[in-house]
């Protein structure tokens, strides 16, 4: 199933709607072109999580932890676009976070697959103009959960 963004409002609605499925450690794999909407996505989550501060692009800070303001992870948010492979992780030093935190990663697939054996890619694209979204769960905790179907309400 593939979701249909039309537009930015659209866009922070379906991170708001992920946001409930999310539980700390979890790994969110962001994939696709500038432009898609992957910044407006993780604005979303961040507001379902209920997380302090605004969300913006990490692209010159390459990660921004945003915690949580009601009892809930914290949000990391890693920008990998200038990452140059899974190594470059190890510097970061999610690790520490990771337990307590969501952690969404954008330009992530390729370099961010290592952090997580259960993780949730989001791909997200430009379909003749229009932007949509499709989500694949990968391992056990993703297994039985329809996320697709969930976004979309």
């Amino acid at each position: 199933m593939t979701l249909p963004l039309p537009d930015e409002a659209a866009t922070e609605r379906v991170g708001r709607a992920l946001a409930p499925l999310l539980r700390a450690g979890d790994v969110v794999i962001l994939d696709g072109p500038l432009g898609a909407g992957k910044t407006t996505f993780t604005r979303g989550l961040g507001q379902g999580l209920g997380i302090r501060g605004p969300v913006t692009s990490p692209t010159f800070v390459i990660a921004r932890v945003h915690p949580s303001q009601v009892g809930g992870p914290d949000l990391v948010h890693v920008d990998a676009y200038r990452l140059t492979g899974p190594g470059d992780f190890d510097d970061l030093d999610l690790e520490a976070d990771m337990a307590e935190s969501v952690t969404v990663v954008e330009w992530g697939r390729g370099v961010a697959e290592g952090l997580a054996a259960d993780r949730l890619l989001v791909t997200m694209a430009h379909d003749g103009g229009a932007r949509v979204l499709t989500a694949t769960g990968v391992g056990p905790r993703w297994a039985g959960i329809d996320v697709e179907a969930a976004l979309a309400q």
